[in-house]
């Protein structure tokens, strides 16, 4: 049984008529299934990170910084110096 949504606020409609015409050829229910199936796609993509998805399963020592990139003195990457990373 179709339901019917009601959209009438003028920035809405101007952001689903700007998808339906990139994306779908001007078709707007078309342009809300795909927004919809992607936002959920990256959702579940996101829901769990890589790591620590078991409880205990990554360790992280005291003092480990595991967002700021160590070893680059001069904030250069390895390409930029042409260093070779250890192994």
């Amino acid at each position: 049984m179709p339901d019917t949504v009601t959209i009438d606020h003028p920035v809405i409609l101007d952001l689903l008529d700007q998808a339906a015409n990139r994306l779908t050829g001007g078709d707007r229910t078309a342009a809300i299934t795909l927004a919809l199936r992607r936002l959920l796609e990256r959702e579940e993509r996101t829901v769990e990170p890589l790591f620590g998805c078991l409880q205990g399963s990554v360790r992280v020592a005291d003092g480990v910084d595991l967002v700021t990139a160590s070893g680059f003195d001069e904030g250069l990457t390895d390409a930029e110096t042409g260093r070779e990373l250890a192994h």
